[in-house]
């Protein structure tokens, strides 16, 4: 369960409980470790190899580190060391085989369900995880309930503002993320002169922000400038599993593209190391958002 402090989620974690993160590669996951060590917790990190990139630190946290094909076996793992509540912080690069996968004898009461949500996508696969995490007795909690001040807030943070062609980018945008979002393929959408022209993909917004960039030399592109990065949760996403993410790499790779911009949905994104990425992005003359849920819904 979870409370609501400033109309934030924030969860609802006792001084008896333990809690566990999974943690994959990016600055989220310490960014959660540290949330929880200043709220008092000694948390474990179940750092995935290829992945996470954690030091062991005694003094504030437990560390464990799982390949990716024994992930099936971390809730068992986490159940005998008494970890009351999880958090899954961090991407996954590349998603095992299915037959290289390892599980505790339990899945098999869930196989039938992972396996469909395997096939589904990562929205289904991800709500298939749930339920099996949930089973052990453990609460699955969203990073954005242990750290809410990353949450990106409704507005614009940065020195400069978007103008009215900008507008119409931001328009096109959003509405493209919302489509590819209830369709389960991604997050994010770039737009430049009021057309989309790049759409995230497995590759997530790193290889979108790239390909974008690539763009820029093409047919009638050519010469265009300004254009805006956005991203949305998908329609009905597990909020606790996976929430839109940016931080000052993403404002170094949208100027490198040529963009004016970044636009995240407010409350249901995440703004990491907030203060540099607002520094880095006035030192670039980029504007960043936090546009409203109902926005081109």
């Amino acid at each position: 369960m979870s409370r609501a402090t400033n109309e934030r989620p924030v969860a609802a974690i006792g001084a008896g409980d333990r809690v566990a993160i999974v943690a994959g590669s990016g600055l989220l996951p310490k960014e959660v470790a540290g949330g929880l060590v200043r709220a008092g917790h000694r948390p474990l990190v179940v750092a995935i190899d290829g992945e996470a990139e954690f030091r062991d630190e005694p003094s504030s946290y437990d560390l464990m580190h799982v390949p990716p094909e024994g992930l099936g076996r971390v809730p068992a793992m986490l159940k005998r060391r008494g970890v009351t509540h999880l958090v899954l912080a961090g991407g996954v690069s590349k998603r095992p085989p299915l037959h290289t996968l390892r599980f505790s004898p339990k899945i098999l009461l869930y196989l039938p369900r992972l396996v469909a949500g395997y096939a589904r996508g990562d929205d289904g696969l991800l709500r298939a995880l749930v339920g099996f995490i949930n089973s052990y007795g453990i609460e699955l909690v969203g990073a954005h309930e242990v750290v809410p001040e990353l949450l990106a807030p409704e507005g614009v943070l940065t020195n400069a503002a978007p103008n009215r062609a900008d507008e119409k980018d931001l328009s096109a945008a959003i509405a493209a993320a919302r489509a590819i979002g209830r369709l389960d393929i991604g997050q994010a959408a770039v737009a430049v002169g009021g057309r989309t022209i790049a759409l995230e993909d497995i590759d997530g917004t790193d290889g979108l922000l790239l390909r974008a960039r690539a763009l820029r030399s093409h047919g009638r592109l050519a010469g265009k400038t300004r254009g805006v990065l956005v991203k949305c949760a998908k329609p009905g996403q597990e909020l606790r599993v996976d929430l839109p993410t940016i931080g000052p790499q993403t404002m170094k790779d949208a100027h490198a593209a040529g963009l004016a911009g970044v636009a995240v949905e407010a409350e249901r994104s995440l703004i990491l190391q907030c203060r540099e990425t607002v520094r880095l992005a006035d030192e670039l003359g980029l504007f960043l958002l936090g546009f409203a849920r109902g926005r081109e819904q």
